[in-house]
């Protein structure tokens, strides 16, 4: 690829889409509400360049690939969340304000994931993905902020270890059993046929029809909380 240089006034021009000169922050949002409107699925350099009135070469100054576009989509979720936290207060000081910082953190993580349920997969994808010191620098500072919370909580290395994987389990779990796709039929007022019940083999999975409706109910903040509560108890209980 030719370097700005070497390209000039036309590596310049290109730059330039229907909404203005581009930028990383400009292209992350595009890619975000591109894959908020149509899915992961719709996500390429040609279709968002499209979206930006821009050449999809233009895009690679931003994102030099697909993979490094998909980070920047999880870097646009952590900087949401970031604004999220920022925008509330922290609470009272006191003994347990670092268990009422966790809550916060686990709260706003649930309601950026619910405004981007689309994108919520990459969560755990990239992380699969990305070794630790590769990751986006705003998932890093959320790995700080929970630790540093588990750490005024007087846990050690080892145990605030545990505890953050077992923080992170609990919240990227509980979002992704809310955002699971159970409706077979939106249009259909009737719960079973709305479920698809029919389509399942009553003499196979019993159990699993009769449970289906009530599988299908979201458990919501408080569900999420309530969990959380359990799983710190735990730990707190054996500190």
């Amino acid at each position: 690829m030719a370097n700005d240089s070497e390209a000039g006034p036309a590596r310049r021009a290109s730059d330039r889409g229907r909404y203005g000169r581009l930028s990383r922050e400009r292209v992350l949002t595009s890619a975000l509400e591109l894959v908020d409107r149509e899915g992961l699925s719709a996500l390429s350099m040609r279709r968002l360049g499209a979206q930006l009135g821009v050449e999809a070469m233009a895009l690679y100054r931003y994102a030099a690939s697909k993979d490094a576009l998909l980070d920047g989509l999880v870097e646009a979720l952590y900087l949401e969340l970031e604004a999220r936290l920022a925008a509330e207060p922290d609470g009272e000081p006191g003994a347990a304000a670092w268990r009422a910082g966790l809550h916060r953190i686990a709260r706003a993580t649930y309601d950026v994931c619910l405004a981007h349920p689309q994108a919520v997969p990459l969560l755990a994808t990239r992380m699969l993905a990305v070794p630790l010191a590769r990751r986006p620098l705003a998932v890093l500072r959320d790995h700080e902020r929970v630790l540093a919370l588990l750490r005024e909580g007087g846990f050690d290395d080892a145990r605030a270890a545990a505890v953050f994987q077992a923080f992170t389990a609990w919240l990227l779990g509980y979002v992704t059993v809310e955002l699971r796709l159970m409706v077979d039929n939106p249009d259909e007022p009737d719960p079973a046929f709305r479920l698809g019940l029919h389509r399942m083999p009553s003499q196979e999975v019993p159990v699993l029809r009769q449970t289906a409706p009530a599988l299908a109910e979201r458990g919501g903040p408080e569900g999420l909380a309530a969990g959380l509560d359990a799983l710190l108890d735990r730990f707190t209980s054996g500190a």
